[in-house]
């Protein structure tokens, strides 16, 4: 007699790592273009939560400031790269990009609240896209990974050129944001790759008392 076996069903899986992160930033940018149709509304009105220099509001104002833009030219500049760079950083895991998004944010606005004039109040993403921009070209440095290096090949060649904006340049562009964003990607990089780094260094030691 012959016998039917059921077998559970195999469903396809719904974990997609790229989908997911692009969705997390498509929502990460669309707030950003939500709150300048806010401030737009508001005639301006938004724009007052961004850095001010060596005050003690302006401290806070470090975590509010990149979620705002001066207008539609600013926000639009900012929204591609922030969505693609963000995106590779957010593949790497979750962990990497919210400690990383942290540290670029941290210090991106302590050298603007320390750095920038007196009667200034500064407000954009910048400081976080060039964080992502230097966490990346960085990375494959500390871990010594093909993958990690291929990748910040790729992005130099892709967004290399916006490292002009590290230095002062034009007027009403914060190089203060920039330099202090991309500090913050090296110091994250560093951080966030120090199992490698020690589990390398151990190795090494294994491999010279072979």
């Amino acid at each position: 007699m012959s016998q039917l076996q059921t077998r559970p069903s195999r469903l396809p899986s719904t974990t997609n790592p790229a989908g997911r992160s692009a969705a997390v930033m498509a929502g990460v940018v669309a707030m950003m273009w939500l709150l300048e149709i806010i401030d737009m509304a508001a005639g301006g009105a938004l724009d007052a939560l961004g850095i001010h220099p060596r005050s003690v509001e302006g401290l806070w104002q470090i975590f509010t400031a990149p979620w705002l833009h001066h207008g539609w030219a600013h926000l639009l500049s900012n929204t591609l790269p922030l969505l693609v760079l963000g995106w590779l950083v957010l593949l790497d895991s979750t962990r990497t990009w919210l400690v990383s998004g942290f540290v670029i944010t941290v210090c991106s606005g302590l050298a603007v609240w320390l750095f920038s004039p007196p009667a200034s109040v500064t407000v954009g993403a910048s400081g976080v896209v060039f964080g992502w921009l230097a966490f990346l070209l960085v990375k494959g440095l500390f871990t010594r990974n093909l993958g990690d290096i291929v990748l910040a090949v790729i992005v130099f060649f892709v967004y290399g050129g916006v490292l002009w904006g590290l230095l002062p340049g034009a007027a009403g562009i914060s190089w203060q944001a920039h330099l202090g964003g991309a500090i913050g990607g090296v110091l994250a990089a560093w951080w966030l790759t120090r199992a490698e780094r020690a589990e390398r260094a151990r190795r090494k030691v294994i491999a010279s008392r072979l």
